[in-house]
């Protein structure tokens, strides 16, 4: 349908009525908006009658499909056994470090393009650029010439991706239209469909260092995004995690790029390199390359992950061997456990704020960070503790948000005398078949 015989308000009388949008329809009502003749203010109306209305899944999916297509789209046709992860956000979350290596140590290829950390949420292209010379902007022919000789690769996003995407979330922002199920759904998904990987496992976060606080609100988003994905042709796997606390002992970029390069070596949280082992398996049954537990975790502690980790860092101008050495901030502030009992919560929105006033995140797009400032677990949510024990070191430069990171996280961390228990993995096998 051409954009010029569309009268936009009759797409938005539709979806305030409840009615399922036409495909030819809602994608030219998308392109006018691009285009310019479909003004925002009766875009920001459509956006209110969807929160309202909601989506079917085709119209989902033709939605995602319509903003995927608006920009670059990643071809990555040739290329053996093409998988993907996305995180929907965490604290402390550096599986893309650990899991790219040992998939393409599977014989998978992971081409990605990753984001940079918002918020209280981390990013994969900030914790990599603390590696003294790592290039995340490559070349297109770069780009496809590391995926094929080194199985991995990620480089940051571009604004040429899925630009529609950006377009709708500024307006959904200004219009108090963000929480909508298929509007989220949507916006994930049509930066993963124009990755162009054919495999995809997402890792959709729970509690309260997550967008998502509950077991069931997180379902909801799963099996939204899985069926998108089908949509699309790609094959679809999900994962519930808990992020009521932070993952594994480190938070902000150079921390947690060594403790990833702990896990590959063998030695890292057991946490983190059990999620790892999950989302592999996961996503590598989808993609016709199904391994067993104990053959990923020979990968890891037989050093091939770790190899082609550092196959991959010197590809992209990263110094492998500087890993162990990355320079962090010196100033150093213990907090203690003010009595003996047992650590009962550990409140992962509490630690990812602290560390972004450090200095280890950004408020707005287009802030500094620090690389070398975070925060350093000593405990996690069902250890013993001892009173005066430490529980965390806040690493920071020169005091730099020190008194604002002691408030965040003043009365967050609590002691009981009861054993506590806090499962990792809540669910596994959403693929929507």
């Amino acid at each position: 349908m051409a954009v010029s015989d569309l009268r936009p308000v009759d797409v938005i009388l539709e979806k305030r009525g409840g009615a399922e949008h036409d495909p030819e329809r809602l994608e030219a009502f998308i392109r006018g908006y691009l285009e310019g003749s479909v003004p925002d203010y009766q875009v920001a109306a459509w956006l209110m009658a969807v929160c309202w209305r909601g989506m079917s899944d085709r119209e989902t999916a033709q939605l995602t499909r319509v903003m995927a297509a608006s920009g670059d789209v990643l071809d990555l046709e040739g290329l053996p056994h093409t998988v993907d992860k996305h995180s929907t956000g965490g604290v402390g979350d550096k599986t893309s470090l650990v899991l790219a290596p040992l998939l393409a140590a599977a014989g998978a290829t992971v081409a990605k393009m990753s984001g940079r950390g918002l918020g209280h949420t981390g990013g994969t292209v900030d914790k990599l650029e603390s590696i003294p010379g790592f290039r995340s902007h490559l070349r297109h022919e770069d780009f496809l010439r590391q995926a094929r000789e080194v199985g991995v690769v990620v480089t940051g996003q571009s604004k040429d991706l899925a630009p529609a995407d950006g377009l709708l979330y500024a307006l959904r922002d200004a219009t108090g239209t963000v929480e909508s199920l298929p509007l989220i759904a949507s916006s994930i998904m049509s930066k993963k469909l124009a990755g162009g990987a054919s495999a995809i496992v997402l890792d959709v976060k729970v509690g309260s260092g997550a967008f998502m606080k509950t077991p069931a609100e997180a379902r909801a988003l799963a099996e939204a995004m899985v069926a998108i994905g089908r949509h699309a042709g790609r094959t679809m796997r999900a994962v519930l995690s808990s992020m009521a606390q932070p993952l594994g002992r480190a938070v902000g970029n150079a921390l947690e790029v060594q403790e990833a390069v702990a896990c590959l070596r063998g030695e890292g949280p057991d946490d983190l390199r059990e999620l790892c082992l999950v989302l592999a398996g996961e996503v590598l049954e989808a993609s016709g390359l199904p391994r067993t537990r104990s053959e990923l975790e020979a990968l890891i502690d037989g050093g091939q992950a770790y190899e082609r980790f550092e196959r991959w860092i010197s590809a992209q101008g990263g110094d492998p061997g500087a890993v162990d050495g990355l320079a962090l901030a010196e100033g150093r502030e213990v907090i203690r456990a003010k009595r003996s009992g047992v650590l009962a919560e550990l409140d992962a929105l509490a630690v990812g704020r602290a560390a972004g006033v450090l200095g280890a995140g950004r408020a707005r797009k287009g802030d500094p960070v620090d690389p070398g400032v975070g925060i350093v677990l000593h405990a996690k949510v069902g250890d013993e503790v001892a009173r005066d024990e430490p529980l965390l070191t806040l690493v920071h430069r020169a005091g730099r948000g020190l008194d604002a990171a002691r408030g965040l996280l003043d009365g967050t961390l609590a002691v009981t005398d009861e054993a506590v228990a806090v499962p990792l993995v809540l669910e596994t096998g959403l693929h929507g078949a």
